[in-house]
């Protein structure tokens, strides 16, 4: 039997969140819940008590649903250290190099400032889950809100050293219009057009996109593939620095 598993809960306009459920122990754990009904439907279903909610950081949009399912289900609430001050009422908080537990499934933590300054995610090897929040999209990367192209850039990179076989979770459908944009960077990549074709092919049915595979993220996501040297030609830029290209590719996203 698998250790675990991960049940993706579509909420609000275009957000996920994430129960995961480790097996042995039936700790279940939910990942950045941006309003509580949907959850409480799903743990309904399965008959499953939730133990643990799980943020990535503070918008309101992955915390929204915090108070009321900790209220119901007596839950605790990690988080990260550097939004303390962001997130009421965290029981324990982690950061870079931090382990975490759901049950017997161990994850590991990230520190991804970019989106917000004290932004983590958390990866775990027993169910090849990365959990990004709104870090690394499918196809894209989160607004730099209150971080800067280089250290977005550098965020990224921690997440290259994981199994390409690793399922990326992140925070939004917003699948097709990445995969719109990306084209426009690169237009000949031959993967990148397959991918685009299966997007909107889920859509056209109402299907999620997520999760998607790592190695398929850096085969296709623009923002993974600044220092790609067909990336920089594409956009003019060849010889210039990973950390510029990568910056020319969010400005150009920010206004698409």
């Amino acid at each position: 039997m698998a250790a675990g598993e991960v049940i993706v809960i579509p909420c609000l306009s275009d957000n996920y969140t994430y129960l995961v459920r480790c097996h042995r122990s039936e700790t279940t754990a939910i990942v950045d819940p941006g309003e509580a009904a949907p959850v409480i439907a799903a743990l309904e279903e399965r008959d499953w008590n939730l133990d643990l909610v799980i943020n990535t950081h503070h918008h309101h949009d992955h915390i929204g649903g915090n108070a009321e399912l900790i209220e119901k289900y007596g839950a605790k609430l990690l988080g990260p250290t550097a939004e303390t001050a962001r997130i009421p009422n965290m029981d324990e908080t982690c950061g870079e190099g931090d382990q975490v537990l759901i049950g017997d499934l161990e994850g590991r933590v990230f520190d991804v400032p970019g989106h917000t300054s004290g932004h983590i995610a958390f990866y775990f090897p027993a169910i090849t889950a990365l959990f990004s929040g709104d870090s690394l999209f499918a196809l894209g990367c989160g607004r730099l809100f209150e971080g800067t192209p280089e250290q977005m850039w550098h965020s990224l990179q921690k997440f290259r050293g994981l199994p390409g076989s690793t399922q990326v979770y992140c925070g939004h459908e917003y699948t097709q219009a990445n995969a719109k944009f990306a084209k426009t960077i690169e237009p000949d990549n031959a993967i990148l057009t397959a991918r685009c074709q299966d997007i909107d092919g889920l859509r056209a049915r109402n299907l999620p996109t997520i999760p998607s595979r790592l190695d398929v993220e850096l085969a296709t996501n623009p923002f993974l593939r600044a220092d790609e040297p067909s990336v920089a030609e594409a956009l003019g830029m060849s010889g210039e620095s990973p950390v510029a290209i990568f910056t020319e590719i969010r400005k150009r996203k920010d206004h698409f």
